[in-house]
């Protein structure tokens, strides 16, 4: 089944980058594997896949350091969930990369952190780009302040944008949105407030919609039940 799963995976993210003229292989797969068992995840790794998202901090302690001292390969893990200030000195020992940063304030605590580990992170700002209020993620027009309130940070790299756009249930229908996210990085790279550390990432597209985003430029698309089946949360 996993494998299976992979491959259709792999074969409509190459089909979905063909349809807007790009290459497959600038779009990172990130195989959201919450509440996901741990052999699963192996199983996955001796299957090649690499990338793996995780939303909470406390499965996260859990899971991670098994993993690392089950396998050879080296698994990189993104947390894609809410992150709480008071979890962030965990989230820079656990991860790999930081899909959620919300304000200032937990920048500078990550870069704290993580110049107290001497380690370099890749970080992305969350856009509530439908204004939802359930959501979490900041408004695009607060996008520039943080960014810049971040700039000087020597450990904390902030590469790009991650946003969850409103649910529809034709998948069309988040179009508008990814084209948001997408117009909005451009006019950050534009200002000078992205692209210093390569190219922008654009995260977004999930199980439902994945390949709408990539045609309006994703450049990592987080999967999990279309992956790893249903699971309950």
């Amino acid at each position: 089944m996993l494998p299976d799963n992979l491959t259709e995976i792999k074969g409509r993210i190459a089909a979905a980058a063909s349809r807007a003229n790009r290459s497959s292989y600038v779009i990172k797969l990130v195989a959201v594997s919450k509440l996901v068992p741990v052999e699963r995840i192996i199983e996955a790794l001796d299957l090649g896949h690499s990338i793996f998202g995780e939303n909470y901090i406390q499965e996260a302690l859990e899971k991670i350091p098994c993993i690392n001292n089950q396998v050879k390969q080296k698994a990189v893990f993104h947390f894609i969930g809410k992150l709480q200030s008071n979890k962030a000195k965990k989230a820079a020992e656990l991860f790999d990369v930081i899909e959620t940063i919300d304000s200032i304030k937990l920048g500078l605590l990550l870069e704290k952190h993580c110049a107290g580990l001497n380690k370099k992170m890749t970080a992305y700002v969350q856009v509530n780009v439908g204004g939802e209020g359930q959501k979490s993620g900041i408004a695009p027009q607060e996008c520039e302040k943080i960014i810049q309130g971040l700039s000087h940070c020597q450990f904390l790299n902030i590469v790009g944008l991650m946003t969850m756009p409103p649910y529809f249930a034709d998948p069309a229908g988040a179009r508008q949105y990814f084209i948001k996210l997408r117009q909005l990085a451009e006019k950050l790279k534009a200002k000078g407030l992205l692209g210093q550390h390569g190219p922008v990432e654009l995260s977004m597209g999930m199980s439902g919609d994945f390949e709408v985003a990539i045609e309006e430029g994703a450049t990592v698309v987080r999967i999990g039940t279309a992956i790893f089946g249903k699971r309950s949360d």
